[in-house]
This record gives C-alpha cells, structure tokens and sequence, in this order.
C-alpha cells in the first residue's frame, strides 16, 4: 500500500513539473497539439510502467518523447507520400517574426528540431541533448551546429 502511495506521489510530481515543457517540446516537432499531447502521454505510461526501474524520469521522459516525435514525423512522411498529398499543418500564428522562426524550424530535420529546442528553449547542455537523443556527443554538437546554421540562414534572408 505504501508503494502505491509512494508510486503515485512520485508519478503525481515529475508530471506536473515536466508535462508542459515535453508537450512543448513534442510539438515544436511534430506541429499538432493533439499530437504532442497523445505522444506525451504515451511516454508517461510507459514511464509509469517502469517507475521503479528509471532513476531519472525527466530524461528517460524527454528521450521517449523525442524518439516518439522522430517516428510520429517519418510515419506522417510515409502517409504522405503513399496518399499522394502534401498537406501542410494548420495557419501558422499571425506575428511576423513567430511565422519566420515557426517557417525556419521547419526547415530542420527532426532530430535537429529536436536538439535546438532541448538546448535553447528546455535549456539542456549538451550532454544532456546528447542523452535525450540517445546518440554519441558529437552526434549531438553536429546536430545543434547544423540546425542552428539552417536557422541563420534562412532568418538572415528574411
């Protein structure tokens, strides 16, 4: 009984201190609130699933969400194509200067999405990218600098 307590107190408080910053970070990725919602959620059952067995929640969260978000986007890419169609998310916000970071974002690939906005908005280092994504360092330090170099230049061209 004290476990289940205990389990739930645990679950009760790593979700309120990370749910909003991970449906952030899986929407910035995927594009859809619904979306980022749904894969949010799934990473938090299986978290919840092997809570005695995660020491440290809020990056074995972030990891499942950013592997969940790269795998949302490919299976949309494949629904794409084998539909024929290239739909594209809903109206983008109406400020000027959130519709060009929103448009250069998108620019990135997914990982790289991923990885500048662990570092820059979740305010990561980058070993800690590097563990969200579950790739080497250096995998990460390429990530970050070729991401934010697709930013400069199509922010510069603005």
């Amino acid at each position: 009984m004290v476990d289940a307590i205990a389990r739930t107190d645990r679950f009760e408080s790593v979700y309120t201190a990370h749910y909003a910053p991970l449906v952030r970070l899986a929407y910035i990725t995927v594009g859809s609130m619904p979306a980022a919602e749904d894969v949010v959620q799934e990473a938090f059952v299986d978290w919840y699933r092997r809570i005695g067995e995660v020491d440290r929640p809020a990056a074995y969260l972030r990891r499942a969400v950013a592997s969940r978000c790269t795998s949302w986007v490919r299976r949309r890419v494949l629904e794409r194509r084998h539909a024929g169609t290239t739909e594209q998310p809903p109206a983008l916000p109406p400020d000027p200067h959130a519709v060009a970071v929103r448009r250069a974002l998108g620019r990135l690939n997914p990982r790289q999405r991923v990885a500048v906005f662990l570092r820059f908005y979740l305010d990561l280092s980058v070993p800690e990218v590097a563990e969200a994504l579950d790739c080497p360092l250096g995998t990460a330090k390429s990530l970050l600098h070729r991401g934010l170099a697709v930013l400069q230049s199509e922010l510069e061209d603005r």
